[in-house]
């Protein structure tokens, strides 16, 4: 079963994201967690991806569980804007922060104004509350943002949270992990 663990910023519109991107990847290069040099190791598009590296071994909680020797193992960055969900038994239930009621399927429906970009926001059907998309509560762990850090086969090896945590402020946003089982 393929699996990825994914790195999402909890907004939209990263400013200058395709630069914050270039930043990332350096700093992940320096910390020896990815390769400097893209090769087919990726999994979606020309698999074009930063191989894993050594240091990766000290941001995961099982490290035994990271795809050496796989032929799919690296980090894709994606630039554009992008929903991130479990691929697999992805529920679509989503909350308001202001009135804590369900408001899943009409949040779901505004991907299509979301998606192009028309839009950052949602605003709660029932209360009137409005934030950018991510601000609203999730079941499970998903990002909307036109930047997003795909490791493929990581999954099962789980994120430190010290990483993660490491991870946001170098990034200079919150960010959510994302844990996605591909068929």
């Amino acid at each position: 079963m393929a699996n990825q663990a994914i790195l999402v910023p909890q907004i939209s519109s990263v400013p200058a994201h395709e630069a914050v991107a270039g930043r990332m990847l350096r700093w992940l290069i320096h910390k020896n967690i990815v390769d400097s040099q893209a090769t087919t190791c990726g999994l979606a598009g020309n698999r074009m991806a930063y191989c894993i590296a050594e240091g990766a071994r000290r941001v995961v909680e099982h490290p035994e569980r990271l795809p050496f020797g796989q032929a799919v193992n690296g980090l894709q960055i994606i630039t554009k804007r992008c929903i991130f969900t479990p691929a697999k038994g992805f529920l679509e239930e989503a909350g308001c922060p202001h009135c804590r009621r369900e408001v899943g399927e009409p949040l779901f429906e505004s991907l299509d104004e979301w998606f192009p970009g028309d839009t950052d926001n949602f605003m709660c059907p029932l209360c009137g509350f409005e934030d950018d998309i991510n601000g609203f509560l999730f079941l499970q762990p998903c990002g909307f943002s036109n930047l997003g850090f795909i490791f493929n086969g990581w999954g099962e090896a789980v994120f430190k949270p010290a990483f993660v945590a490491a991870f946001a402020e170098r990034l200079d946003f919150k960010v959510r992990a994302v844990t996605v089982e591909l068929e």
